[in-house]
């Protein structure tokens, strides 16, 4: 683990999933903006490399082992940073999975493990930094859902469905809260390993071609990312929809 002195004028970042994707150019882009990024995810192995890079160059940054589906453990995660700078800034929840099916399939441990993951994992993140940022009446919850939650397609009913339940409780949040910040950023295909794991291998290796024919550098995500953190106060980008203009 690497953390250096962090001056008053930095937002002290959480990013999940930060291992790989779209958390890992979260966590390379907002630390080369001068931000300390606290990264977490399950493996420690390449946090641990990420890290070492990120200090080298210069940066501020510390990780933790991170099982989004814990709520004690991102509990754990949230108190460990809350403890060691004294105040959350920002949380960015991206941690996600994607194992693509027909509903016909009965993948039902998959639909499971997405509700788990990609709709829980998101509320655990928010109950674990809301009170203190209610407390300090700051803070900025960055939600990653995806374009599938605005449309519905064939084998991606129960992912869609978590992602369009994402933006729901975002915009509740945000209804709730006049002093929180809320961001729900959606990619369209993003080169990362989303479609890696799980699925139908046909419906998977058709997101993995599509993915590899026109998707996005994760970058260009978390330069979004940095944009909608790098608004004044009172400024609230609420939504963001990223995608290759190729996409429709």
């Amino acid at each position: 683990m690497s953390t250096t002195s962090i001056p008053s004028d930095r937002k002290i970042v959480l990013v999940t999933g930060a291992s790989s994707g779209i958390g890992e150019a979260t966590a390379r882009h907002l630390a080369a903006a001068g931000h300390h990024v606290v990264l977490g995810a399950r493996r420690v192995d390449r946090l641990t490399v990420l890290v070492k890079e990120l200090s080298e160059a210069g940066y501020s940054a510390e990780y933790a082992e991170l099982d989004v589906t814990d709520p004690a453990g991102v509990n754990a995660f949230a108190e460990t940073a809350l403890a060691r700078h004294g105040r959350i800034d920002v949380l960015v929840n991206n941690a996600g999975v994607m194992p693509l099916a027909p509903m016909a399939a009965l993948h039902v441990a998959e639909w499971n493990q997405m509700i788990d993951v990609n709709l829980r994992g998101v509320l655990h993140g928010i109950a674990a930094v809301l009170p203190s940022m209610l407390e300090r009446r700051a803070g900025h919850v960055v939600n990653i859902a995806s374009t599938a939650a605005y449309r519905v397609d064939p084998t991606a009913a129960v992912y869609c469905a978590t992602k369009y339940a994402v933006r729901a409780l975002s915009e509740g949040l945000r209804q709730e809260n006049s002093d929180i910040k809320v961001t729900v950023v959606s990619p369209g295909f993003t080169r990362s390993e989303l479609a890696d794991k799980g699925g139908d291998p046909q419906a998977q290796g058709a997101a993995r071609s599509a993915t590899e024919l026109i998707g996005l550098p994760a970058s260009a995500v978390a330069e979004a990312i940095g944009y909608a953190i790098g608004q004044p106060a009172g400024v609230d980008v609420n939504e963001i929809v990223v995608r290759p203009t190729v996409q429709n």
